[in-house]
């Protein structure tokens, strides 16, 4: 089967770059701490695969997709911003008792925001439909992205379901201190992310 390891080792270090599988450790324990160890154990390999399925969407037919429905990278970057501030915002102020996340608690956060925007997000979609563009008609090209592709998410996968041994470690307080603190990080992110989305935005208009 034809392979191009310089594709491989490229897309691979990209999104693993991007995607920051330690980086997503805070968050993790943030939203499924105060929840059973079976929703633990589900949402460490639900949110890779969510993960997966959207940018193996965006890598077959992403340039089409957002073609079709006039979408531009900006304004993926920018959606993806107000709804990781929406997330972040739940962080920072809980809920009243136990300073739970209320995004823990109203939705299955291996969907959202974990699955998207955390993982599958502007900046690894964008950086996928660019590597297969880049390697249009390259069987091999195409193979080495799929591989890179299902690769960090397996990565992402491990670093996730072992990441909740530290819960045990942490116990409430620490669980709650870390909301905080991931609330504070995902707060700058969303923010860097519509900042992105205005540069990309007066850089089409220019």
């Amino acid at each position: 089967m034809p392979f191009d390891v310089t594709v491989y080792t490229t897309t691979l270090i990209t999104l693993i770059v991007i995607m920051d599988p330690p980086g997503q450790i805070p968050l993790f324990l943030s939203l499924v701490g105060h929840r059973s160890p079976e929703y633990r154990r589900r949402a460490a390999w639900q949110a890779p695969l969510v993960s997966l399925l959207v940018i193996s969407v965006f890598a077959i037919g992403g340039k089409a997709i957002l073609n079709y429905l006039h979408i531009g990278i900006p304004a993926l970057q920018g959606a993806g911003g107000l709804l990781l501030l929406l997330v972040a915002l739940q962080l920072l102020t809980g809920l009243g008792n136990a300073g739970k996340p209320q995004a823990s608690d109203d939705v299955n956060v291996a969907l959202v925001p974990l699955g998207t925007p955390l993982l599958a997000g502007p900046g690894a979609i964008a950086a996928v439909i660019v590597e297969v563009s880049s390697v249009s008609g390259d069987v091999a090209g195409y193979v080495a992205i799929a591989a890179a592709i299902i690769s960090v998410h397996l990565v992402v996968m491990i670093v996730l379901r072992y990441s909740t041994v530290l819960i045990r470690v942490l116990g409430v307080g620490g669980i709650t201190l870390l909301a905080k603190i991931a609330g504070l990080l995902l707060a700058a992110i969303a923010v860097q992310l519509m900042a992105d989305s205005i540069e990309g935005f007066i850089a089409a208009a220019g």
